[in-house]
Formats: C-alpha cells, sequence, structure tokens
C-alpha cells in the first residue's frame, strides 16, 4: 500500500484512515486525527462521526465557536461522559486556553470561557470520548494492516460533510489507497 512506514516517526498530526477489515467495528470507515504519539501511547479523535446530539445542548456557551453542524462528534471509545475541543488557531500566538498540537490545530481547555477562545479560533470541533492506544499497541495496529497512516490537510477535521472524510482521504493518496475508496460499506452487495 502507499501508506507511509511507521518508525520512529511520531504520528502527532497525522490521519489514521480505517483499514475495511475493521467494517462493524467501533473504528468502521473512521478518519481518526492524531492529537499525540509517544512513548506513552496514542490518542486520537474520529473526524468523522458527527453525532445528533447538539453542542448547545450539552456546553451552550460553545455555541457561537462550534464549526457547522453545531454537532457533538463520536471521538472514539474511550470515556464517552468527557468532552474534547478541537481548534484551528488564526494566527502564530498561543492563545489562553489552547495547547497546539501540530500548526494551526490546537486542543482548547473547556473550562476556559468560550469568549476568550473565540478571538482566535477559525473552526471549533466537539469531541465526546477519544481514540487511544498503549505503548507499542498503534504500531502493532498499522503492522498488521487495520491503519493507513496518510497526512492530514488542514480542513479535514472541520469539513461540514464530515461523514464522507473516509473515501475523500482515500482517494486524493492515489495509488492502491485511491481504489480502496470504492470499497463498498458492505461487501455482500457487491
Amino acid at each position: 500500500m502507499d501508506a507511509e512506514p511507521v518508525g520512529a516517526e511520531k504520528l502527532t498530526g497525522k490521519l489514521l484512515v480505517a483499514a475495511p477489515s475493521l467494517r462493524g467495528s467501533t473504528f468502521d470507515r473512521a478518519v481518526i486525527l492524531m492529537l499525540s504519539h509517544d512513548g506513552d501511547g496514542a490518542l486520537g479523535v474520529m473526524v468523522n462521526k458527527p453525532t445528533e446530539v447538539l453542542v448547545g445542548d450539552v456546553l451552550p456557551g460553545w455555541i457561537s465557536v462550534v464549526t457547522e453542524p453545531g454537532v457533538v462528534f463520536q471521538g472514539g471509545p474511550v470515556s464517552l461522559d468527557s468532552a474534547l475541543g478541537l481548534v484551528a488557531v488564526g494566527g502564530n500566538d498561543e492563545p489562553l486556553g489552547i495547547r497546539r498540537v501540530r500548526g494551526r490545530l490546537g486542543v482548547v481547555d473547556l473550562d476556559t470561557p468560550a469568549e476568550i477562545i473565540e478571538p482566535a479560533v477559525t473552526a471549533m470541533r466537539v469531541f465526546a470520548g477519544y481514540a487511544g492506544w498503549a505503548p507499542d499497541q498503534l504500531e502493532g495496529e498499522i503492522e498488521e494492516g487495520s491503519w493507513f497512516v496518510v497526512d492530514s490537510e488542514p480542513g479535514d477535521a472541520f469539513r461540514t460533510d464530515a461523514q464522507d472524510l473516509w473515501p475523500v482521504v482515500l482517494r486524493r493518496q492515489g495509488g492502491q489507497l485511491a481504489l480502496m475508496a470504492t470499497f463498498p460499506a458492505d461487501p455482500s452487495m457487491n
């Protein structure tokens, strides 16, 4: 496949794209933006799994900041009762309440008042839960072919058509991965 090899390279800021072998699992057609990857393990959020829960129903103070469609996204199967805010930061400053992940991408402390954060961000999403891996666990899953590791593009995490991200990301890779984008959601219908 055309996916990048994983050696000493850190995955922070990269996308994990679920292989078709994960069909039927929590990660079926998931696209995960990696927020951290180090010797302690890895953490990311699924950026293509919107829920029907409105951000205003759970975090009303953030309504004016979140990017459309204004719903909470399922970040992953871990800590579903917790919320994580992901933002695109406008400018080079280190705004109060935001920890930069990579480039303009950052994680926001949702206890910070929204009015402090709002002027500094150009986009925001709220996630319930996250995807997490113990040390070396993710590397093993990548080696066995469960995930394709690809570069992220600036708008991937904030697309209004997020549920369509899996084939979009695969198509733009070219080669074998682009062909994977045509893999049917239900292979028995092929």
